[in-house]
């Protein structure tokens, strides 16, 4: 990351690239501060829905040209939504770097949106399909019994109400004070001259309104009580998830959490797996996750078992985090996990997506752009003891909300009994 450039237009539109003189390739890509934590529950996924509408035609394009223009050039275009920023990222060859640049400034700053019906049919047909999908759907339920009415407790894709029945003049309201300059980033990898975008971007992003301008998303909750949630459905297995509150981006020890989560269900020769899957065989899928936000985070664990194995994998899992609070990490274990992290960071530099993400998402929320070498010597700086003070304070059970999607009810919280009493807030 060492040979990246940021300027700053008067406009506030940043734009940041990395150049990579062996590639013909340029990722690029649009990150907007916006995602569903900016949304009460009058707009709870309106978001998600303006995402899709940017496809859907701009002052100068029609949506059928937009699909033309990228298949005719070979080249990729998405974007997603989070919890707290939208992308807009394309992959194209080098020559082709002005017309996508051309086409996603007119979709993310000038989109039409006029064509809302069709669309909402598809998101709602998305959320019909996503509530069909328990092994999905299990983790916003976890996020709801982990930080409760806040919209971190919310899914992204929203509210097939608000989806259906929201006002054009809303919806396009809703952009207006999102999609500014100043709360844009536009983020390239690989065959780019800085110079040249920069020029494109000061004719093509248009002046507008500061992002101080834009409702400001409510602070995480000071206090939580852990929940356990539970959705009845006629499933083969149970969909399980246990987590709690994390910690915030900027945290310093992020790097000591990728370690532990590496050490207890992030990879295959974890703890989570090899005890609960290849020594007992009691779950095909099991892993650990973590995810960060501006001021807070949140740590889980996922598993999909059968009825009849529920009990002995829940039992399983309560006593891997016992040990986990026990014994954070042999040294073994912490050296492993440190080389994979430092393996999968330099091996992730050799795709221009990865560092257009890296770039964007860093600029856009105000983090460190590190080298590899700072990177991986704050890897190297993790030791055992700050293991040991994130699994206490992460990892309590007494501390962990539940979320459970399944056939019995009963069944699933009678399986929980070895992980903790069942906590106050359910």
């Amino acid at each position: 990351m060492s040979d990246h450039r940021i300027t700053e237009l008067e406009s506030g539109v940043r734009i940041v690239t990395e150049g990579m003189p062996s590639v013909r390739s340029v990722s690029l890509g649009y990150w907007i501060g916006t995602g569903s934590r900016g949304e009460d529950d009058s707009q709870a996924g309106l978001s998600h829905l303006i995402e899709h509408l940017l496809f859907k035609g701009t002052s100068r394009y029609e949506s059928l040209e937009i699909d033309q223009i990228f298949d005719g050039m070979g080249a990729e275009l998405n974007a997603g939504t989070g919890k707290e920023t939208t992308s807009v990222y394309s992959r194209v060859i080098d020559e082709h770097l002005d017309v996508a640049f051309d086409v996603m400034s007119e979709m993310v700053f000038r989109p039409r949106i006029d064509d809302v019906d069709s669309e909402r049919e598809v998101i709602l047909e998305e959320i019909a399909m996503y509530e069909d999908d328990p092994q999905d759907k299990v983790y916003d339920v976890l996020g709801e019994a982990v930080f409760g009415s806040h919209p971190l407790g919310r899914s992204i894709i929203g509210s097939a109400e608000v989806v259906a029945r929201t006002p054009v003049e809303a919806i396009r309201a809703f952009h207006a004070s999102r999609y500014v300059a100043s709360n844009v980033v536009i983020a390239a990898a690989g065959a780019v001259d800085h110079d040249a975008l920069v020029a494109l971007a000061a004719t093509r992003v248009p002046n507008g309104g500061r992002s101080a301008d834009a409702p400001q998303a409510p602070p995480a909750p000071a206090a939580l009580t852990p929940r356990v949630l539970f959705e009845r459905k006629e499933t083969e297995q149970y969909h399980v998830c246990l987590g709690g509150p994390g910690i915030a981006r900027d945290d310093e020890r992020r790097y000591a959490l990728r370690v532990l989560d590496t050490i207890f269900g992030g990879t295959s020769s974890s703890r989570l797996f090899q005890e609960v899957r290849e020594r007992r065989g009691l779950a095909y899928s099991v892993y650990s996750y973590t995810a960060q936000f501006s001021d807070t985070g949140q740590v889980g664990l996922y598993l999909g078992t059968r009825a009849d194995n529920l009990a002995p994998a829940l039992e399983v899992v309560a006593q891997e985090l016992e040990r986990l609070r026990r014994d954070p990490a042999s040294a073994e274990e912490l050296e492993r996990a440190k080389e994979n992290l430092k393996g999968r960071i330099v091996l992730s530099l050799e795709s221009t997506g990865s560092r257009m993400n890296r770039l964007g998402s860093a600029v856009l929320t105000g983090m460190p752009l590190l080298s590899v070498d700072e990177v991986v010597e704050k890897i190297d700086a993790v030791d055992r003891d700050t293991i040991a003070e994130l699994t206490a304070e992460l990892f309590d059970p007494a501390k962990l909300s539940t979320a459970g999607i399944g056939p019995d009810e009963d069944l699933f919280r009678a399986a929980l009994g070895p992980l903790a009493p069942e906590p106050a807030g359910v």
